[in-house]
Parts: structure tokens; sequence; C-alpha cells
């Protein structure tokens, strides 16, 4: 329950981002709960309907190299809109970038509150001695 709700109020934070940031996304009240609200919707298309698209669309996925994930990302954005009267977004560029925006956010938020599986670690090592003059330089670990 816990993860849920993390998980549902940086999705909020996202829209809330899409909606300051992108021309054509916006709140048509001025009701508090309405961002929760398609942010909750948005989660439960991305978690039920999401994976049947990506499966249908996964010829295009792979000539694409993953790039159409925005377009199903933004025709997801574009079925909240159509559920909810209050969240409007105005054509298919508006919720393409509204999906890049939400995307980039949620992913940020989800990396600095620990919530995704991805982690950053940053190591610093000691600089290796000096090999002598056998030609033996600096080694780049890969």
């Amino acid at each position: 329950m816990k993860t849920f709700l993390k998980s549902w109020i940086i999705n909020t934070l996202a829209v809330l981002v899409a909606v300051r940031v992108v021309p054509g996304i916006k709140f048509t009240d001025n009701n508090f709960w309405t961002p929760f609200i398609a942010a909750l919707v948005l989660g439960i298309l991305n978690a039920f309907i999401r994976p049947v698209l990506m499966f249908l669309a996964l010829p295009l996925l792979l000539v694409t190299l993953g790039l159409f994930t925005f377009v199903i990302n933004a025709l997801l954005l574009c079925v909240v809109s159509l559920l909810l009267n209050d969240f409007k977004v105005d054509g298919f560029w508006a919720a393409f970038w509204g999906g890049l925006v939400i995307s980039i956010v949620s992913g940020l938020l989800n990396v600095l509150t620990g919530s995704s599986r991805s982690r950053i670690r940053i190591e610093r090592h000691r600089r290796p001695p000096d090999s002598g003059s056998n030609g033996g330089g600096p080694v780049i670990d890969i």
C-alpha cells in the first residue's frame, strides 16, 4: 500500500508538471482532486492496457528501437482525456509532449525517492600506481 501511494503521488506530481509545462494540456476546473484522479486513471491504464499495446506494437517497437513507446504514451494520455471531463488534451502533439514530460519527471522522481529498481552509485577509486616506462599507461576498466 505504501508503494502504491508513493507511486501515485509521484505520478500526480508528474501530471502537474506536464500541465504547467506543455501547452494544450489543462485542467478545466480548480478541483483539488482532479490531478490525483487523472494520475490514478493514467496509472490504471498503464498497468492494464499499456502492456497489451506494447505487445501488439512489438514490430513497430523493434523497428523504431523503442521510440514508438512515446506514441503509446501519447495515446494513453488522450484516452485519459476522453475518460475525464476535467482533464483536457488538445491533440496528439500535446499528448506526445505531455507523455514525454510525465515519463521524464516520474522517472527522475522515482530514482530520487528510491522507488525504482534502478540505482545510481558513484564510486571513487584510487589512481593506479605509475607503471614506469614499460609503456603500460593508465588502465581503463569497462
